[in-house]
This record gives structure tokens, C-alpha cells and sequence, in this order.
């Protein structure tokens, strides 16, 4: 990532959020990483970083801990571990273990379900292997507490025993020593002390030729000489060879460990280092915690949307002390990529426009940002910032001189996916050329497509800003009543310096103001002109979006009503063919009387009274017939006429179609010669492709053969209740219940109404008077079995 000047992190005070992770990480390896995280690049790892340490954070918010603690850096060890034959001393055996127990300890955390609720965080871990041996190698010669053990080997565990063996002799021969010189004078008031490792008597010196013994040492003064008594002095041999026999056995363990370690040299490298990864991530998420920060959603490309934000060392200051912290909300786009913040003095401009790039490099280090979790962050490639005062004795520059460089380095380099922040643009020289440069050097980064948040005072530049499209006018809200600004951000209108109200508060003269304002004159009226239009701008572009949201609704309102419309028109069309095709098939099983009564109106040789029965007959089918071809095309026609709600694209094989006429559907098996095989239930229809209309895939249900009108019968169930329902509920129950008794072949129908005031025994009468010939009577039935609440109904 290329920064322009290349302090631009310390500008941002990224240095001090660095500080603080390093507070907050357990061992100086950790410290170390925390210094070292930077703004990234890539998406990939950007984003990976981010959910990691999200989900580091759930994990503290639970009150879940991952074994992490303080450990010594391995590498120094590891390093020494792999020249062949060393032997790593009892230290570096204590830190191993430190290590591997803590391992073991973050194996065992994920040993459960938590490998799937933190999988950012296993994801450290998962491709390590974890080697119990290890650690029970190491346990079998060190202790809980790193020390060495008694029982580390059996020659250790005889040396030791000779060891105590002896001092418990040296200590009785001692004290017997003791009690004897002392009860001849000989000895000092502290009788006895520890010389070059051995057990002595402190003797004065004037009865130094009374103790047989050997002369380890003497007093500053003199006065008193150190012995070691003659009966004790083969102990003390004896008890130095022990400790060399247990110097050299100790060598013998430890080299022996050594060798069973140095296969794993790398691995234990590994385990360090997951360590330390797991120890940053978790200063990252205690970090998180303390200035309440999320993940924001992050994009692939420029794009700043900040809901709620804070600049995060502002929020812990403030949240120390117990004073609130004002949030902000900014969106920059494509289509609306610069900023220009006005307002007075110390109202929050530059730290406004800090957070912005604060928030930003710490989203592209990996680092969660006090915001709203739906506000969206994208990838900068560039950060460029122009803060302070850069003036340079050495390379003599003033103040405006270093940011002429600054601005020309800018507009070199700057390309759509450059984030450019400059504090009180066109400052440091005469106010009108340095306006007029400002707006020059604004209008070149607004052709770049730059996104940029930059803070002035200059009126030229808040009316740059209102001519063009693409960049917006802000301003820290400031109280006119209490003169004090409240640190709020306004999006959309221009701010003021309030320089007469400031300084009239701040006590200059009346008569010094009164001047001030004659000599700006028109400058002031210009500022406070360009405020209200962007103040009326801004409320007549509210405007249009509620009117536009609003005609939008009334179109979708529109279209649905035309689409309910048309499908209850399609509806009632079916109902009507289904009827005749019903009365088809009614004449059809008909057929056989009539050829009855033909053959006995033959047999009586009235010929010509069966020829014209006969002709009826022909006629009233020929007719129902014609009707049913009318309703069927009128349905056709209307679903013709239904507005696309589907891709209008060809059918292929594997579409689901459904049948112009009847309405079934079925699977698309074959398509020639704009024809298509369709699989319905069982069977296979051929049908041209005009006659089909594409529909989605029908839900997945049992697998059934096509069902017999017998089935479809049998499944029928003849009785319904409607007590309860409104009038008009029960009229449309009523028409569906009817409609399928007839689909079914149903002979007798039982309706439950009950009896009340008699509404709705009112409602099936005359529901079943719109079926007319269909019923063939209607009656109630006796009191037993329900009377004037129940209707009896058998259809013809």
C-alpha cells in the first residue's frame, strides 16, 4: 500500500492504535507482531483477518476462554535443537513444556463443537498434528512447576537418596560438633555458616589451633575464621561426588530428551507460532471490546459507508472519563466521491475527517472499527494526507510551499482507488490565489475520481462543490443559541465560519466586529446565500425521492391488481369449461338410453320420431361442444394477453410446461419439430410448442400414478361445516366445496350450518340456486338428525 508523505500512519495516529494492541498482547513475540500489522491489499486476507478476530470477540462477549498465556520465545532453542548431538539446557526444557501444555490446552478448546462456531479461529490450529508424546516425554522428566524430577531415572533416583542419606549424617555430626565446641568456648555466637559450598564453624580467631579442621576462609576484621572440622570433612567429600555423579546424570537426561525431541523441531516452531497468531487475534478482540468496534461489510472495491462511527482513540479517551462520544454518519460512491467539511473552528472538521482515514487503515489491517456492523468499507490501494504544519528548515519549504509538493505528488499519482485527505485546504498564504489553487487542485482530483474528504474555510470551495454532482457538501453543526458547536456531521449542506459570533463571545468590541463585518460585506452574504440553497436543494431532492418510492409502490400496486384481475377472469372462464365439458360427459353417458329409445321407437317403426330424437341429440352435443371451443379460446386469448412475469426464452428439454387447454403440467422429455414430449404423472403427451406456457418446477411430492375418476371419488369428502363463517366466507367455501363435488361425481352432499338466526341456512340456498339443473333437490333432514341446521343436497 503506498502512503504520500510516508508519515501518513503517524498522522493518522495509526501508531497509537498499534500502542495499544501491544498493551494487550501476553509475551514481547506478540508485542512484536502487533507493531508490524499494516494496511493489506487483498481482499482475501483483509477479510479473513476481520472474521477471525469478529469471532475472537464473540467468544470473549460469552465469557469463553481459549488457554492463552504468557510464554519464552522458543526460536533461540530450536535453533540450538537442530545441530545434531546438542543438548538443550534445563531452561529451555521449561519453556518447550510451557509451549506444548498450552497447545494441548487449545487442542482440547477445540475439541468440541467449538471447531465449528469459531472455525476462523481452528483454522490456526486444524492443520497441526497433535503429538501427546511430546509433552508425556518431557512430564516424565520435569514436574508441574518446571522442576526436575526426583524420579527422571533410576541412577537419579539413587543419587538422590546417597544425597540425603549423607546430609541427614552431616547434619547429626554437625550438631554434635556444635554442642561440643560450644560448651568449651570455642565457637562464635553464630556458630555456624557455608563456605565455598561446605559446612563451617565460625571460630574466633584466638582459638583457630583448638579445632582440627581445614581453613576455608576469614572475616574482614579478622577476628573470625572459618573451619571446616576434620570429622566432617569426608562427609562433605563424599557429598560433592554426589553431586557430580548428579551433575552428570542430569546431562544424561536432558541429552537423552533432546534426542527425542529434535525430529520435532519444526512442529514445535509451528506451535509457537499459532500461539502467537491466536495471542494478536485476541489483543485485536479485547481491543475491540473496549471501543465496542464490528466488522463492517467489506468490498472488493472503493467504498466508504460509515454508520455510527467514532474515532476510535476519541471514544476511549472520552469513555475514561465518562463523556459521550458523537457518532457520524458519511457515504462516499462512485457517483458522490468527495467531501468538502466546513464549520468553525475546533467543531470537529479535522477530526472528522481523521476518523475517516483512521477507520479505514485500521479495516485494511485487520482490525474491527467502532461503527455500525451494516456500514460497508472497500480496499484503497493509496492513502494520501495532507495534515499539519510540514514546513522543513532543511529542505527549506514554508508551510504553504510543503503542501504545493504535497498537492503536486497528489495529482501524480492519483487514481479512483486513492483515498486523499487534506486539513484546511488552500491555507498557508493569501486567501484569493490560495482559494483559486484550491479549487484547481479540487476540480483535478474530482476528474481522477479520487475519494476525498477535505476541511476549508474557503466560500469558493463549498461553491465548487454545489455546482458538481459528484461532490458533497458538509459542516459540523454548530449552536447558534450557546455558540458552542455540538460535533455533529451534516451531510448534504455547506458550513459556516461564525467567526462575528465566536469572536463576539470571546469579548472583542463591539465597534472591532461592527468594522470586521463592513469590511467582508458581500463575502458573508455570499456564504450564508450558498447554505440556504443547499439547505433548499437538499430538501427538494427528499422530495423526489419519497415521490419517486412512492410511484413506484403505486405501479407495483398497479400490476398486482391487473395480474389478480386477470387470473380471477382465467378462473371463471375454467368454470365455466369444466361445466360444459361436465355436460359433454353427462350427454356422452346419456348415449345409451338414447340408443335405447331410438331402437324402441324403431321396434314401434317411428322412424321418423328417431330420426328427429336422434338429430336432438347431435344438435345438443354439436352445440356444447362449440361452446367449450368458444370458452377454451377466450382462455387462451386471456392468458395470451397476461403480462410476462418469466423469461420469454425457448423451451428446452427439462422445462416444466403446462398445457394451454386443461391446465396440466409435465416435464419437457424431447423437443422436435416444434414439438414436445412432456412426462405427466405416468404419461407421455405430445403436444406443439404454442400450445404449452412455461411455469417453475412444481414442489417435490409422493410419487403417484395418474389418478381414475374412481380415485378422485373415493378421495371426495361429502360433508362440510360452515358454522362460524362470515356470509361471504361461506359463499366461497360453499362454490369450491360444490364445484368439486361435481369434478368427483358425487351423488349426495350433507352441509352443517346450524340453526342461529338463519343466515346462513339463507346462504347455501341460495349458493345452490346458481348451480340450477345441477341439484336435483335440497331438503333438511329429520330433527334427530340435525333439521333446520343441516342441508341435505343430491346433485343430478
Amino acid at each position: 500500500m503506498r502512503f504520500e508523505p510516508r508519515d501518513v500512519l503517524q498522522k493518522l495516529e495509526f501508531d497509537r492504535i498499534t500502542d495499544l494492541l501491544e498493551k494487550r498482547t501476553l509475551t514481547p513475540m506478540g508485542a512484536e507482531q502487533a507493531r508490524l500489522i499494516g494496511p493489506m491489499l487483498d481482499f482475501e486476507r483483509i477479510d479473513a483477518a476481520l472474521r477471525e478476530v469478529r469471532d475472537y470477540k464473540l467468544l470473549l462477549e460469552k465469557n469463553e476462554r481459549m488457554p492463552l498465556e504468557t510464554f519464552s520465545d522458543l526460536r533461540p532453542a530450536l535453533r540450538l535443537l537442530a545441530i545434531p548431538d546438542y543438548t538443550l539446557p534445563l531452561e529451555a526444557f521449561q519453556n518447550i513444556r510451557r509451549v506444548l501444555a498450552l497447545m494441548r490446552g487449545v487442542f482440547r478448546f477445540f475439541s468440541g463443537p467449538k471447531k465449528e462456531i469459531y472455525p476462523k479461529l481452528y483454522a490456526h490450529v486444524a492443520h497441526l498434528p497433535q503429538e501427546e508424546g511430546l509433552l508425556k516425554a518431557i512430564d516424565e522428566v520435569f514436574d508441574e512447576k518446571g522442576d526436575l524430577r526426583p524420579d527422571a531415572s533410576p541412577e537419579l533416583m539413587r543419587i538422590r537418596r546417597e544425597q540425603m542419606s549423607k546430609m541427614r549424617e552431616l547434619d547429626t555430626r554437625f550438631r554434635q560438633l556444635v554442642a561440643e565446641y560450644r560448651n568449651k568456648g570455642w565457637l562464635s555466637d553464630a556458630p555456624e555458616s557455608i563456605r565455598n559450598g561446605r559446612r563451617v564453624l565460625a571460630v574466633p580467631a584466638e582459638h583457630r589451633r583448638k579445632i582440627r579442621g581445614i581453613l576455608h576462609d576469614e572475616s574482614d576484621t579478622g577476628r573470625t575464621v572459618f573451619i571446616e572440622p576434620e570429622p566432617i570433612i569426608e562427609i562433605n567429600n563424599d557429598l560433592f561426588d554426589l553431586e557430580a555423579e548428579e551433575r552428570r546424570e542430569i546431562f544424561r537426561i536432558l541429552r537423552q530428551l533432546s534426542q527425542r525431541i529434535r525430529p520435532y523441531t519444526d512442529l514445535l516452531g509451528h506451535y509457537q507460532d499459532a500461539l502467537l497468531r491466536l495471542e494478536v487475534i485476541q489483543a485485536k478482540a479485547q481491543l475491540a471490546l473496549d471501543m465496542r468496534a464490528n466488522m463492517p461489510i467489506l468490498r472488493p472495491k472503493p467504498i466508504i459507508s460509515i454508520r455510527k462511527g467514532y474515532h476510535p482513540l476519541l471514544y476511549l479517551k472520552n469513555k475514561a472519563v465518562g463523556k459521550k462520544t458523537v457518532p457520524f454518519d458519511l457515504r462516499l460512491h462512485p457517483e458522490q466521491h468527495i467531501l468538502v467539511l466546513s464549520g468553525p473552528n475546533a467543531g470537529g472538521k479535522s477530526v472528522a475527517m481523521k476518523s475517516v482515514g483512521l477507520l479505514q487503515l485500521m479495516v485494511q489491517s485487520g482490525l474491527l472499527i467502532p461503527v455500525h456492523e451494516l456500514s460497508e468499507l472497500g480496499i484503497f490501494e493509496q492513502v494520501f494526507a495532507d495534515i499539519g504544519d510540514q514546513q522543513s528548515l532543511d529542505d527549506g519549504l514554508s508551510t504553504y510551499s510543503s503542501r504545493l509538493q504535497n498537492a503536486r505528488v497528489f495529482l501524480q499519482h492519483a487514481t479512483p482507488n486513492t483515498l486523499v485527505l487534506i486539513d484546511e485546504m488552500g491555507s498557508g498564504t493569501d486567501p484569493k490565489p490560495g482559494g483559486a489553487i484550491a479549487e484547481a487542485i479540487l476540480q483535478e482530483l474530482y476528474r481522477k475520481g479520487v475519494y476525498a474528504v477535505i476541511t476549508t474555510h474557503y466560500s469558493n470551495l463549498k461553491v465548487f462543490a454545489f455546482r458538481h454532482e459528484g461532490i458533497l457538501n458538509g459542516c459540523m453543526h454548530f449552536d447558534k443559541d450557546t455558540l458552542s458547536p455540538t460535533y455533529e456531521l451534516k451531510v448534504g449542506r455547506p458550513g459556516s465560519s461564525y467567526a462575528f459570533e465566536i469572536a463576539a463571545k470571546s469579548g472583542l468590541p463591539k465597534r472591532v466586529i461592527d468594522y470586521a463585518r463592513k469590511r467582508t460585506g458581500s463575502e458573508t452574504a455570499v456564504d450564508d446565500l450558498l447554505i440556504e440553497l443547499q439547505r433548499e436543494k437538499q430538501e427538494l431532492e427528499e422530495l423526489l425521492r419519497t415521490l419517486k418510492a412512492k410511484e413506484e409502490n403505486l405501479d407495483r400496486l398497479m400490476k398486482t391488481y391487473d395480474s389478480m384481475h386477470h387470473d380471477l377472469e382465467v378462473r371463471r372462464k375454467r368454470l365455466k369449461l369444466d361445466q360444459k365439458e361436465f355436460e359433454l360427459r353427462v350427454s356422452a353417458q346419456a348415449s345409451r338410453e338414447v340408443d335405447k329409445l331410438v331402437r324402441q321407437l324403431r321396434e314401434e317403426k317411428s322412424l321418423e320420431r328417431a330420426q328427429q330424437v336422434a338429430q336432438e341429440l347431435r344438435q345438443t352435443r354439436a352445440e356444447t361442444a362449440r361452446q367449450i371451443d368458444d370458452i377454451n379460446a377466450e382462455v387462451l386469448q386471456l392468458e395470451e394477453k397476461k403480462p410476462a412475469a418469466t423469461s420469454t426464452r425457448a423451451f428446452q428439454v427439462g422445462d416444466y410446461a403446462r398445457l394451454r387447454a386443461g391446465g396440466a403440467v409435465g416435464r419437457i422429455e424431447s423437443i422436435k419439430d416444434n414439438k414436445a414430449q412432456l412426462i405427466m404423472g405416468g404419461l407421455t403427451v405430445t403436444a406443439s410448442l404454442r400450445d404449452l406456457l412455461p411455469v417453475a418446477a412444481p414442489a417435490a411430492t409422493p410419487v403417484a400414478g395418474p389418478k381414475t375418476d374412481l380415485q378422485k371419488t373415493a378421495e371426495f369428502e361429502n360433508k362440510i361445516d360452515i358454522r362460524g363463517m362470515t356470509p361471504d366466507e361461506a359463499m366461497r367455501v360453499l362454490e369450491k366445496f360444490v364445484d368439486n363435488a361435481l369434478l368427483a361425481n358425487a351423488t349426495t352432499l350433507r352441509i352443517l350450518h346450524g340453526k342461529g338466526v338463519g343466515v346462513l341456512r339463507r346462504v347455501v340456498k341460495e349458493k345452490l340456486r346458481e348451480y340450477g339443473r345441477h341439484i336435483a333437490r335440497s331438503y333438511h333432514p329429520e330433527p334427530e338428525l340435525g333439521g333446520d341446521g343441516v342441508t341435505i343436497v343430491e346433485l343430478a
